[in-house]
Parts: structure tokens; sequence; C-alpha cells
């Protein structure tokens, strides 16, 4: 693959540019802003270079999600034009100057961009001379803006997906002691990586839903707490490196809430978070560790049991390791705290990096090589 720095000259060239937009809107206003920053060095890069940078992004899973609260943010940090209509965009990309910029609405508003339609993937591209990919976080999508529109102009990284695609590169053969720090739910997609990661990290800590899985395939009570549909490996049951929490937040139908041991969970109890005694257990490894790889909360972060993964947050953002964050409650934590400039590499994936972190790959990456 190449970075937009190989291109040559650009002025004058009419740049796609598809970006990680895919930010959480509240009351109309951006929430988060994490992603816009990152989007911001590539964007200033292409119109330092005198180029008409046409912007494609997509926010949220509804057709009717516009990307106009984006460009707000956008505007108050840059000099941008917003296309609200896909049929005057040719019209307002003629009238770009050099080193301006536009921002298309929310290509997903179109059905053949998420059925990879080859005539929509056609039709973007001919909006342009160049096309840069630099939304990692939507790689792992085979989706028009991501594969359709490379086939057909010269295609290149953009700055952020250069730097998530060596970084996460790098922490897949980690320097020694090394952490892996896995939260979240859905273990039928995530088994794999821990499967995969017990066998590269010195030590793999399995938290939030994806650990009631465990619990359960160790004959313990979990009461009405959230779990897959399918077993864990007897394999994974026996690897002595994969950690689970010592100690859980557990709450009850009435409300009320509780720190026990996962052997005394009971019937008509909810795991929700982890406890103090993990944030404990983890302190030491943390302090230790070389490489630490942290992916995922430890509890229901949206359900308002943040208290553990902040309390990670606070103990890695304090450790020398080389630190490596992705998902959207770990970096919201982290946001919350304040703490962004204390890692190494927080990235703007979630789903994505996951899937490269399995694979080493991803379709958007495919596609560019």
């Amino acid at each position: 693959m190449k970075s937009i720095v190989e291109s040559g000259d650009l002025r004058g060239k009419r740049v796609l540019l598809r970006a990680s937009l895919n930010v959480p809107v509240e009351h109309g206003e951006v929430a988060n802003d994490f992603r816009i920053e990152k989007a911001m060095q590539t964007i200033g890069y292409l119109a330092g270079e005198g180029a008409k940078v046409i912007i494609i992004a997509h926010i949220g899973r509804e057709k009717t999600d516009s990307l106009e609260p984006v460009y707000q943010a956008m505007r108050r940090r840059m000099s941008l034009s917003w296309c609200g209509d896909f049929s005057k965009a040719e019209e307002m990309i003629d009238a770009l100057e050099h080193g301006e910029v536009l921002l298309l609405e929310n290509v997903r508003q179109h059905d053949g961009e998420k059925e990879n339609d080859a005539a929509f993937g056609e039709k973007l591209a001919a909006l342009g001379d160049v096309y840069v990919n630099d939304a990692f976080a939507a790689s792992h999508r085979a989706h028009a803006s991501i594969v359709g529109i490379p086939k057909h102009l010269p295609h290149y990284m953009g700055l952020s997906f250069e730097k998530e695609y060596y970084t996460l590169s790098a922490v897949r053969t980690p320097e020694s002691p090394s952490l892996f720090i896995l939260g979240g739910a859905k273990f039928e997609t995530k088994a794999p990586l821990i499967q995969t990661y017990a066998d590269v990290y010195d030590r793999v800590f399995v938290g939030g839903a994806l650990a009631n899985d465990f619990f359960k395939a160790k004959g313990l009570e979990v009461g009405t707490s959230l779990v897959s549909d399918i077993a864990v490996d007897a394999s994974l049951l026996q690897k002595e490196n994969i950690l689970l929490p010592v100690d859980v937040t557990v709450q009850n139908a009435e409300g009320d809430v509780r720190i026990t041991s996962p052997d005394d969970v009971h019937t008509d109890e909810t795991i929700l978070d982890a406890g103090p005694e993990t944030i404990k257990m983890l302190h030491t490894y943390v302090q230790e560790a070389r490489t630490i790889l942290w992916n995922g909360p430890l509890g229901n972060y949206e359900g308002g049991f943040k208290e553990y993964t902040e309390a990670l947050a606070k103990n890695i953002a304090a450790s020398d390791a080389h630190t490596v964050l992705g998902g959207g409650d770990t970096i919201a934590a982290t946001a919350k705290l304040q703490l962004e400039k204390e890692f190494s590499f927080l990235s703007t994936a979630g789903g994505a990096m996951l899937i490269f972190l399995e694979t080493g790959t991803l379709p958007g990456i495919e596609v560019l090589n």
C-alpha cells in the first residue's frame, strides 16, 4: 500500500477522501470529536497540497442519519462547504478552488453503498481523480466507498489509516511481558481472537460480558447476566494465562447493587461490572508489562457501570508500557478522564481493530494492495 504522501503533485486534483466521521451525536450536537480530530491531519495535508478535497463518510445506522452535525463541528475548526444533496455534488465539486474542502452527506443514505453496488462505486469514483482511504474504522466493511471506488482510481492510504495499520501490525507481535485486555460482549465473534492471542500474549484478561461465558462454562451461576449462544471451547478453560475477574458488580431485580465473588452470584442478579479486587490484580500486571493492548469496557459502560473501566484506564495511563487502546467505550473513558495524551496510541476503530488483530487484514486493505 502507498501513503498519500507518495502520490506526487496533488494541486488541482479532485481527491475523494473516505474519512471516518461516524461520531456520537446527542441532541443534534457531536458528543465526542475524537474521530474528527484524527481526520483533520489528512484533510489538512490534502488542502495544503492544493487538492480539491471531497470528503465521503457515513454516520449512524439509519438511512435518515445525517452528517450535518459533523459539518457544524468541523466548520469551527476549518473552512469547508456542505453538500446535503447528492444530486448537487458534481456542481459543487466543479466550483471548488485549489485547497478547498467539501463534505458530502452520509453515503449510507444510498442503497448502493452497503450493497457494494458496482454502478454506485463507479458513480462515486467519477467525482474524483484520486482516492484516499483514511477510514480504517470502516474498512472491515466491503462497501462501495471502501472497496468500489479504488477499483477505478489511483488509491492511497490516508495519514490516520497508515498510522493505524502500522501500529496495530506491531502489537500483533508484542514485546514481552505483554498484556491483552479484551472486554465488551459478542463472545461468538471474539472467541477466535482470544484463542489466537492466548498464544501470542503473556496474559490475556477477559472482562465485560465475555467473562460471563467463561463463568458459565466453569459451572458458575450467572443469574440473568448477558451470555452468548455458543459454548466456550474447553481448551480455553485450561489456558493458565487467560485471566478472569476475581470479583464482580451485580444488580438484582430490585436494583440493589453489591460486589461479590464470581461463585456467589444469585439467580436473580445480573453481572454488570468487575470489582475493586479485579483492578488490584490487573494493576500488578499493568505495572510489569512492556506492551498493553486494550479493547472493550469491563462492564456495562453505556448502562452507567463505568467505575472499574475508568479505574483501569487510570492505571494503564500511569504505566511505562507501550499502550494501544481501541473501541468506542474504551476511548470514551479516556476522553472523560482527559487521559488521551497518556497512551501511546488510540485507535479510531472498534470492530475493524479486532478483525485486523485476528487476521492481519481487512477488505479495505486488500483493495489498496
